[in-house]
């Protein structure tokens, strides 16, 4: 395992160091590389290591701009504004009427840190004069912001100078301070946007204070046609590339990666890729035939997958795997409703016939997910009807509870719980769960069939219990609702893992099931690797790493453009829309720009790969609904693909998946690859 991977004590640290950051910055600001009017001024201390960096890379000439925050007498921390080069000062003025500030206390605090600024500029510039802005565009740079108030000051300080065009640009701030910039300056580059903030510090790993004597150290090193010692990035991909056609990786590396390993977590960029679920399907086949993996586990509701489990076991009364998946009726149907899941279904049964003749175990499939609030809570009292009437009556009458909630609407019930306008149901669906694990206990030694009923009935239980909850957290707070969803797929596997030996399948008992799961990188990769971490968010990957850091592989995907099938909003029509090339600084163009198509690199090994991985990046993410006209806030969020996941498959150029209903909007979007030379 690779020794880089995200530590416990990383969560939200998603910059290395200063000088990481800036480079990141850098990469923000790339399409003013080569303007002759540009100048980059870092506020002293922090900002100069992450300055330097953006200087650095657009080869112009850096300055420093030094700011000094005036903090209240007995808590010089709390500022109540700035001091700026050329004695301008910005008041926070809520602040000094809060505080009962009078003009003396004020004006010594100013007089005070009016002799520490020049001291610095003296130091710092080392007789060198300050560079002059009149005229040009100005990148003003820190190392991050918390409330803003030093920025502020700089802004007024350089704004008085006449510039043409003023950039802020920092690694990690909170929202507002953002949108209170943006209202200020021509344009505001906020890295990251960790929420809640708690502060400048939490966004690195290594923090450490920065001395007067770095700063003079980078103010006299050049930054224009500055000599670069990093390596040519694009050769280095190329030469750690794996050519991997079609996204399925050559046997050799795909088995060594796997290993021992009992939890694969195969990831996609979006949801509508034609060859990400093509290579998924692709490489759980050779999983379920050559390293016998017992289950494939998919970002799907639990009693719309069950339907399919059964067919595929020759169950049920579905003929055909495009009649088993037709139970996937919520939006997006497609995500499931396609030809390569058909197809994929199709296989599966044909490999279990042949297993059953051949007298050995079988391979299944199963739903992560918690959205089936209402078909779980049907799927409960129907199990029971069958087996304890008894215990069916209290079901219904527990489940009555929800009867003034649109079925069809899940949503529709945590609105009115949360706010008041309907009635909570949590006490009762806790308690018909208890119900059905207090059966489970008394119930010795069922058959298989039994056994795997009651599982059934169990997981639709719980389903129901943490959809409850998910749609009553969801309208108050995000992170606490990405979270029980996440914790809801990873206990559902978990518990799938104590099954299997009980169920139909026959995994040998003694041995640990073997598991695949289909699910977007979003949720295979490592939230601790993610700008994300810094809200508190985790993932199913995280989880599943942190409960079996010795059986746990995850594989990402990524793609630079192409199509895909997508909404283009929340509950609409499936459309075939045209995927726009990555963003400059993203690591799907540092992918591209490499020029080898179609190949995966490896991170589980600490290698020249891993590295230049390593480093923070944008990275794409399409989901249900795309969005190309807000692209970079509805898409991108920073990542360091070596610590997200143990590989990453790139397909440069990709098609959209086909829904096995395609509607006349989705056929009517398509455009013939030959447009328009082909008319």
């Amino acid at each position: 395992m690779n020794p880089s991977k995200p530590r416990e004590d990383s969560a939200g640290r998603i910059f290395r160091d200063r000088s990481e950051a800036g480079r990141a910055i850098a990469e923000l600001l790339s399409h003013y590389r080569g303007r002759g009017d540009l100048i980059v001024l870092g506020l002293p201390r922090g900002g100069m290591p992450v300055a330097w960096e953006v200087a650095a890379a657009l080869n112009a000439p850096l300055d420093a701009l030094v700011v000094r925050k005036l903090g209240v007498p007995g808590d010089p921390e709390f500022a109540f504004g700035a001091l700026s080069t050329g004695g301008r000062v910005v008041l926070a003025d809520d602040v000094v009427r809060a505080l009962r500030l009078t003009s003396e206390q004020v004006r010594a605090v100013a007089a005070a840190e009016e002799t520490e600024l020049a001291r610095r500029e003296t130091a710092y510039r080392g007789g060198r004069g300050r560079l002059d802005v009149a005229g040009r565009t100005v990148i003003l740079v820190d190392d991050g912001l918390a409330t803003g108030a030093s920025m502020f000051a700089a802004i007024d300080a350089i704004r008085a100078q006449e510039p043409c065009r003023i950039v802020v640009a920092v690694p990690a701030a909170p929202e507002s301070t953002c949108r209170e910039l943006g209202a200020m300056v021509e344009e505001v580059v906020c890295a990251t946007i960790p929420s809640p903030f708690r502060a400048v510090g939490a966004s690195y790993w290594d923090f450490t204070q920065v001395s007067d004597e770095q700063v003079q150290t980078l103010m006299a090193t050049p930054t224009v046609a500055a000599p670069r010692t990093t390596t040519d990035t694009a050769q280095t991909i190329r030469a750690c590339a794996i050519s991997t056609p079609g996204g399925s990786p050559p046997i050799d590396q795909f088995d060594d990666l796997i290993g021992m390993a009992s939890i694969v977590l195969l990831g996609e960029s979006t949801h509508g890729t034609h060859e990400f679920y093509s290579a998924r399907a692709e490489m759980t086949k050779w999983l379920i035939e050559h390293k016998g993996f017992d289950a494939v586990a998919i970002e799907a509701d639990w009693p719309d997958t069950a339907r399919v489990n059964r067919y595929v076991h020759a169950n049920g009364s579905d003929t055909t795997a495009e009649e088993a998946l037709r139970g996937f009726q919520r939006f997006p149907a497609w995500m499931w409703r396609n030809t390569v899941v058909r197809d994929f279904v199709a296989w599966l049964r044909e490999h279990n016939d042949r297993q059953i003749r051949n007298d050995d175990s079988t391979a299944g499939i199963y739903g992560l997910d918690l959205y089936s609030l209402h078909r779980s809570m049907t799927e409960v009292v129907a199990y029971l009807e069958r087996t304890d009437r008894d215990a069916a009556h209290r079901a219904k009458a527990r489940y009555s509870c929800f009867d003034h909630a649109d079925p069809d609407n899940g949503q529709a019930y945590g609105y009115g719980a949360a706010f008041g306008a309907g009635r909570t149901c949590e006490d009762q669906v806790i308690a018909q769960l208890l119900d059905l694990q207090t059966s489970a206990i008394t119930e010795l030694c069922p058959g298989a069939e039994a056994a795997d009923d009651l599982f059934d009935a169990l997981r639709n239980a719980w389903s129901v219990r943490d959809a409850e909850r998910y749609y009553r957290t969801m309208f108050a707070d995000h992170t606490a609702s990405w979270n029980l969803r996440e914790e809801h797929m990873a206990d559902t596997l978990d518990a799938l893992r104590q099954h299997l030996p009980s169920g139909p399948s026959r995994t040998p008992r003694g041995r640990t099931p073997k598991i695949v799961v289909w699910a977007h990188n979003s949720h295979v990769g490592d939230a601790r690797a993610t700008e994300f971490g810094a809200e508190g968010q985790v993932t199913l990957g995280q989880l599943m790493r942190q409960r079996h850091p010795a059986h746990c592989r995850s594989i990402g995907f990524s793609t630079y453009g192409g199509s895909v099938t997508a909404a283009q909003e929340w509950g609409g029509a499936a459309v075939h829309e045209a995927v726009r090339p990555a963003l400059p600084s993203s690591v799907e163009t540092l992918l591209h720009d490499a020029g080898v198509g179609e190949f995966m690199m490896r991170m589980d090994t600490d290698s020249a790969a891993a590295r230049v991985l390593g480093q923070p990046r944008l990275q794409r993410a399409i989901g249900v609904v795309y969005r190309p006209d807000t692209e970079r806030h509805s898409h991108y969020f920073h990542t360091r693909p070596a610590d997200q996941f143990d590989a990453l498959v790139h397909l440069d150029r990709t098609t959209a998946l086909q829904p096995l209903e395609p509607t006349s909007r989705w056929s009517a979007d398509r455009t013939p690859e030959t447009y328009p030379t082909g008319l």
